[in-house]
């Protein structure tokens, strides 16, 4: 397979707007050295492909996009490729300024990937005309379809997001916001000015959580870092969510998903280090987090191993 050309000719919209299984973001495994173990990577994305994820966002947050070299970047991201061998899009991550995030885009297209998932500029808080500039430039850079990720100091006005939704190549945004009245008013903006069926996704950390109040407001796709290290359980919650068995929801809500967030709450970071903690758990040694990021609390990491079990529990229960 010649990893410079996308593994299918499916439009990536196309292939997301109904997805078969919860969007997966693997973790970036590390070696005892701290460099990345591209085995256990694959290892890692192949079972999550294997369990049923409906695609692949590679190297995203909780891949630790800001902790690769551009080159480890490519690596997993060729790895991914490699792994899916087209049965899901492969999306990966891209930010940084401007033109960083135009070289990580590259990169990707390079490596195979179908598609971009653009982070936030890196620590500046530009205003609406400097995001959009800033978007429309990834957005040309490659052949690639950008998603926009909305979260920190990239936040938008409907009326940017409809310019967005016009830009050719811009397929769709992911909300790491949670602000639930922005989001109505983008979405009926949008839908209002471009009805060609822009995608929106939630990117919360643990999406789940509020994915019923998200579906409502127009928002189906939501991102799972659950499903790195239980699948089963994430797999149980959105079929349920999808068929609208409302007990099955609940329970896994109440049970599972509002102790893991406020498990995750207890340390800054936990949204990955918890998530990657998670994984090993499970038996596939993926390494440690790198710095800034910590490792969670020894107590933590067995309260998260007990509510691995109640969680299978009730999703058990509900089959």
């Amino acid at each position: 397979m010649d990893l410079g050309e996308r593994v299918t000719s499916a439009p990536l919209a196309a292939r997301l707007r109904v997805p078969s299984g919860p969007l997966f973001f693997p973790v970036t495994a590390y070696g005892p050295d701290g460099t990345v173990d591209l085995d256990a990577y694959r290892a890692h994305v192949r079972q999550g492909v294997e369990a049923g994820a409906a695609a692949v966002f590679a190297c995203c947050g909780t891949g630790e996009f800001h902790a690769l070299t551009p080159e480890e970047f490519q690596e997993c991201v060729r790895a991914a490729v490699t792994e899916t061998a087209g049965r899901v899009p492969v999306v990966a991550g891209a930010g940084y300024g401007t033109a960083l995030a135009v070289r990580y885009a590259r990169l990707a297209e390079e490596a195979g990937a179908d598609g971009l998932l653009a982070m936030p500029p890196y620590l500046v808080v530009a205003a609406q005309e400097g995001l959009l500039r800033h978007y429309r430039a990834l957005a040309a850079a490659t052949s690639l379809p950008v998603v926009v990720y909305q979260r920190d100091n990239a936040v938008f006005t409907p009326e940017t997001v409809v310019e967005l939704a016009r830009t050719e190549g811009i397929v769709g945004l992911k909300d790491g916001l949670g602000d639930l009245d922005l989001m109505t008013r983008i979405v009926s903006a949008v839908r209002a000015e471009v009805p060609e069926g822009f995608l929106y996704f939630n990117g919360l950390p643990t999406a789940e959580l509020t994915q019923p109040a998200y579906r409502a407001v127009g928002v189906p796709l939501y991102s799972s870092a659950v499903f790195c290290f239980v699948p089963e359980i994430a797999l149980a919650f959105h079929q349920a969510l999808e068929t609208g068995d409302r007990t099955i929801v609940e329970r896994l809500l109440d049970g599972f998903y509002r102790p893991f967030v406020e498990l995750r709450a207890r340390g800054r970071g936990y949204a990955v280090s918890l998530v990657k903690a998670g994984v090993r758990l499970r038996g596939l040694d993926v390494g440690e987090v790198r710095p800034p990021l910590h490792e969670p609390a020894e107590e933590d990491v067995k309260q998260l191993g007990q509510l691995i079990e109640r969680g299978y529990a009730l999703a058990e229960s509900g089959q």
